[in-house]
């Protein structure tokens, strides 16, 4: 019989302002690191005040990271210093590797009510790829499989396997799963997670009960598991919404400053070093 992962520890959503002064709701960050290895930071904005919002997040360097952008309504538009631009629409994922370094912007914008939601997540490189070359993959939301089990949950593959299925996005470093699941009232959801993984759900909106002990987790709710071979969610009268999100924990030393993530602090020096003097760009 397979084991059900329980609840290690429930976080609420803080809010912040990052970037120009943009508002969101941090899941986790900095101080809980040593719990999310190998994810460092996971934020979820939503507004329709364009205020919140509109001054973005100007340019700016990355080092040893990658950045998982998720957006639901509104848009994102993007650009970095090798000439690369583009939007990331509704429905749609970008996922950065910022590797060895990237200066970018990130400047959201509402749809037709105004409307900005969605979420980032960074995820830390070991040691041996924090200087690999950048690349981006943009995903659109046509290119993310959906799929309805047995019990009726549909779930959004972007990362990983589900009954067969692959998400768009694969040969990552951390072998990460991202899944944006909906559980039908009056239903429980199974799901397998690879043993020793690091697997948390944020729920984006509804109300689930979670796990063996039954927690009541409703929107702004993250979920750290412990360790197990499969996770369990059941609805009663009302569905819910979650994203679950998993990855292979890398066990280095987290040396980490604003955008830049290393394993030393010399390593840090040396980063800020090459970005003030123009040799930040490899």
């Amino acid at each position: 019989m397979s084991k059900n992962r329980t609840i290690r520890n429930i976080f609420l959503a803080k809010p912040t302002i990052e970037g120009a002064g943009v508002h969101l709701k941090r899941g986790f960050g900095f101080n809980e690191v040593p719990l999310f290895d190998p994810f460092l930071l996971f934020d979820h904005f939503g507004s329709n005040n364009p205020q919140d919002y509109i001054e973005g997040f100007p340019w700016h360097p990355h080092r040893g990271i990658e950045t998982i952008t998720y957006i639901l309504r509104g848009t994102v538009e993007h650009g970095d210093s090798m000439g690369n631009k583009g939007i990331i629409g509704s429905g749609n994922v970008q996922w950065m590797t910022a590797g060895s370094g990237i200066i970018h912007q990130e400047m959201p914008m509402g749809d037709e009510n105004n409307w900005n939601l969605g979420f980032q997540l960074w995820a830390n490189l070991p040691k041996s790829n924090k200087m690999m070359n950048p690349r981006y993959r943009d995903v659109k939301s046509s290119e993310i499989p959906e799929i309805i089990t047995a019990k009726g949950a549909k779930v959004k593959i972007i990362s990983g396997k589900v009954d067969g299925t692959n998400g768009p996005v694969q040969d990552i470093v951390i072998d990460p799963e991202y899944l944006d699941v909906t559980i039908p009232p009056n239903t429980e959801y199974v799901h397998p997670t690879k043993l020793r993984h690091t697997v948390f759900t944020y729920v984006v909106e509804g109300k689930g009960y979670f796990s063996d002990e039954k927690k009541v987790v409703v929107n702004e709710n993250l979920v750290l598991f412990n360790d197990g071979e499969q996770i369990v969610v059941c609805t009663e009268a009302e569905p819910v919404r979650f994203l679950l999100i998993s990855g292979k924990p890398i066990g280095e030393p987290v040396a980490w400053y604003g955008p830049i993530v290393m394993n030393t602090q010399e390593e840090l020096k040396i980063a800020f070093e090459e970005y003030n003097n123009g040799t930040f760009i490899k």
